[in-house]
């Protein structure tokens, strides 16, 4: 890959000594020896203000960033949302009708990107998430968990299979090359969804690392000694390790990247180069909170919006993956084994961080997140 411009601070308008605070918090604990590799890139203005790696990788190194894929599949369809071609007060049946069995016939666009569409533990993985026909028999054959738009629960990654299979029937086109032709091609970027087999070098692969917390610590933290068990296992996060599976693109979490990658993707949010987005609309997508449900083991208010979480002004902004020095404004999209992506509108600074170590130590995998968003968020200057 050819190197990125990276420019100073001060041109920025960054704190240097600030942004040493953030590169030392970073790199600790791979230093310890905790984590095997990890990436940050920090932007401001469009521009890279810090692109750096540490341990067993190097600014070529790219990592699956799970969930954090989420928004660039969103974005895609916000192109069509602005084409008029997908309204999302529609039914997700009126589009592809496989999918309107079991009650589902009710469930709107809308619903299925805020998480409130009522099938989070709809199964589809491998083998029959690689064909098309086994995905659109898997999506006749899902029930509803509870009735549309009366709850949010997380969907891992079953609303965005139904998101990438609309893409395709709207624009007529595989979905990762859609999102690649329209999205990250012509903002300069590579491929995030769906890496080829022959480009796939120098991928991390992802590796458990750390001891679980103890029952005594959850109940400390969570209220409870044991977390539910979800399909973001370790199991499921090292699938992703095979290439077939980063080939495939899976929608709602295995898309690869690089830091620098996704920090100037969020700037793209910030300053719609060329007017890829509708700008209204884009506003709307990154900026109004629609879904203010419950999360079930938080009970914090979701706070998402059209494909985004945003941080929103309740005190609440580190439970949704923040820190403690954002604006409200804030939005992004973290992933699992400790992936952080967002943007802030208020200081225009966009950071992500990826690992390929995956702290099966959740409270303190959370703290780190948290950490190193406060950190990166008061770099403005």
């Amino acid at each position: 890959m050819a190197a990125l411009p990276i420019d100073k601070p001060e041109n920025l308008s960054v704190d240097p000594d600030k942004l040493d605070e953030l590169r030392t918090r970073v790199r600790r604990e791979v230093d310890d020896g905790l984590l095997p590799s990890c990436q940050f890139a920090l932007a401001r203005h469009g521009q890279l203000v810090a692109f750096e790696a540490f341990g067993a990788a190097d600014l070529d190194t790219r990592y699956t960033i799970y969930s954090a894929t989420k928004p660039v599949v969103a974005s895609a369809v916000w192109l069509l949302i602005a084409a008029g071609e997908v309204d999302v007060e529609r039914r997700v049946a009126d589009y592809v009708p496989e999918f309107g069995t079991n009650g589902k016939d009710v469930i709107t666009v809308e619903q299925v990107l805020l998480h409130t569409s009522g099938f989070p533990h709809a199964p589809l993985g491998p083998p029959q998430w690689f064909g098309r026909d086994d995905r659109l028999a898997r999506f006749g054959r899902w029930r509803l968990n509870w009735e549309p738009g009366t709850a949010f629960e997380y969907h891992a990654t079953s609303a965005h299979w139904v998101l990438a299979e609309l893409i395709e029937r709207v624009a007529g086109q595989d979905y990762r090359d859609f999102v690649h032709e329209r999205v990250t091609a012509p903002l300069g970027l590579p491929r995030i969804v769906g890496v080829p087999l022959d480009e796939q070098d120098g991928i991390a692969d992802l590796e458990l690392c750390g001891e679980p917390a103890t029952p005594d610590e959850l109940q400390a933290v969570f209220g409870v000694s044991e977390l539910p068990v979800t399909e973001v296992t370790d199991e499921a996060l090292l699938q992703f390790n095979r290439p077939e599976n980063r080939a495939l693109g899976v929608p709602g979490g295995g898309g690869v990247a690089s830091a620098a990658t996704l920090a100037l993707f969020y700037q793209a949010l910030l300053h719609n180069p060329a007017n890829l987005w509708d700008p209204e609309l884009l506003a709307d997508v990154t900026g109004r909170v629609r879904n203010r449900f419950p999360d079930p083991l938080m009970g914090t208010p979701a706070n998402r919006a059209l494909g985004v979480v945003v941080a929103g002004d309740d005190g609440k902004a580190r439970l949704r993956g923040f820190g403690h020095t954002q604006s409200p404004r804030a939005f992004g999209h973290n992933g699992a084994a400790g992936q952080i992506a967002w943007a802030d509108p208020e200081s225009g600074l966009s950071f992500c961080y990826l690992t390929n170590g995956n702290d099966v130590h959740v409270i303190r995998q959370a703290r780190r997140s948290i950490g190193l968003t406060t950190r990166a968020a008061v770099c403005a200057g």
